[in-house]
């Protein structure tokens, strides 16, 4: 491990130890994205990843230490919901399929590992976004690590020097496709570098609009778009216009029913003209000049030609399946290569119960348009992700995005959901009805934030 490394990890430890429970996210955060994923102590024959290590801090700060004054004990808003258990038992699907399907002791090691980055690394953020104002505070602090992560891939651009890498040890080279150089930041390649970005521009429009941090926002916004251009990648492109094409449906928010069924005609219409499978669509997208649509396309054609190879237990090796087919990225096909049918299905599940958690909170204070905003931005970057999942596999940091995402769903959806409809009285102040006894909005949030009363 380099000298840099080591006290960056020092300092954000010590940081863990001693801030309060609602600033832990800020260093988590900062070792997440700004240390090289491979940084590691090697330590009892086991190498124990900076990353994983801050995990497993958290969670025994969390755990074993007491709480501080004027802290909450450690506990999860909502409790378990159904977003928690499909996620759970989608990685437990994982990892005992692995254990299964190689049946050795460093199998046992590997996914134990795996489990702390993906459990731990899950939970660690599920216990700290607890309200609305935990999940401003981490966006805040994506809007300064998304600019240092610009201004390290301008770099890149610029000397053809990752200075991330650099920090960690490692002389390394941006990537350069058909002569564009793809930056890739802190992340372990361009793709989920630019990915990453795209999919937080939503929420830094959230924390424009609603989280009083207009400055940061927008340094946020304009980091996040410099990002996803030095990435050149077709897939942080795709996530973006997705991003964007989310904000253009809200004046249709109320349609959106017709808009589902007018995208599965659609498709059911390609699948009647088309010459090719339907999921050859993606063949045909290349936004940069040099991407990989037709692996990608076949990629998915084969998965589903080879399910009862990887359907019970998943499967060792994709390689066999068709040329660099070794290399799976697509979010749902890792998760079915190495999960089996069960990993997949509560993968889908887990996707599938976001959508209609954020749809009916939404319709929950519908006609407060401050509200509606919210759940329609988080939408926005869920949809973006679960669209950029056709081309990319969260494999390195960028999952603790994914977490901080499904986090920021299951809280504020919680909330949403507990409360009794509201009734927006035209022409008369904004009340809330419920059980006959009608109270001003404003009456149930703290500090005029509108409409939702946080317990």
């Amino acid at each position: 491990m380099s000298p840099g490394i080591l006290i960056l990890f020092l300092i954000l430890a010590l940081a863990i130890l001693v801030l309060p429970r609602k600033l832990l996210i800020i260093p988590f955060l900062t070792g997440a994205f700004l240390m090289w994923l491979s940084a590691q102590f090697y330590v009892g024959g086991v190498h124990w990843l900076v990353l994983r290590l801050l995990i497993l801090l958290v969670l025994a700060r969390l755990i074993f230490f007491r709480p501080k004054e004027g802290d909450e004990p450690s506990r999860i808003t909502g409790g378990m919901t159904e977003i928690d258990r499909a996620f759970l038992f989608s990685v437990l699907a994982q990892a005992v399929c692995v254990v299964l399907l190689f049946w050795q002791s460093d199998a046992v090691v590997n996914q134990a590992g795996f489990l702390i980055d993906f459990l731990g690394g899950y939970f660690v953020v599920r216990f700290l976004v607890r309200d609305r104002n935990d999940l401003y505070r981490a966006l805040k602090c994506l809007a300064i690590l998304s600019f240092i992560l610009a201004v390290g891939m301008v770099i890149e651009q610029i000397k053809l020097v990752n200075i991330f890498a650099l920090l960690a040890g490692i002389a390394k080279s941006p990537d350069v496709r058909e002569g564009k150089i793809r930056s890739q930041g802190v992340f372990q390649h361009s793709i989920p570098a630019g990915t990453v970005a795209a999919t937080w521009i939503p929420l830094f429009f959230m924390l424009f609009r609603n989280g009083k941090s207009r400055l940061l926002a927008a340094i946020g916004l304009l980091s996040s778009a410099v990002m996803v251009y030095t990435s050149q990648s077709s897939t942080p492109l795709l996530a973006f216009a997705a991003g964007f094409l989310g904000l253009i449906f809200w004046f249709v928010r109320d349609k959106m029913r017709a808009v589902r069924w007018g995208l599965v005609l659609s498709i059911l219409a390609l699948a009647v003209v088309m010459n090719a499978p339907v999921w050859y669509v993606i063949a045909h997208i290349d936004l940069t000049g040099g991407s990989s649509g037709y692996h990608r396309a076949f990629l998915v054609d084969q998965f589903i030609r080879h399910f009862w190879d990887w359907w019970l237990i998943g499967v060792r090796d994709t390689a066999s399946w068709g040329w660099d087919l070794w290399d799976v990225q697509n979010q749902y096909i890792a998760v079915g290569e190495s999960g089996g049918f069960v990993g997949f299905a509560f993968f889908i599940a887990l996707v599938t119960r976001c959508y209609v958690r954020l749809g009916n909170a939404r319709k929950k204070v519908a006609g407060n348009n401050s509200e509606e905003w919210i759940f329609w931005f988080l939408s926005c970057s869920f949809f973006a992700n679960t669209l950029a999942f056709i081309g990319v596999n969260y494999f390195d940091q960028s999952r603790i995005s994914w977490f901080l995402l499904l986090s920021a769903i299951a809280t504020t959806t919680t909330a949403a959901l507990r409360e009794p409809a509201t009734e927006v009285i035209p022409s008369s102040p904004a009340v809330s009805v419920r059980s006959g006894n009608p109270q001003p909005l404003t009456s149930l949030v703290d500090r005029g934030t509108p409409a939702i009363r946080w317990r």
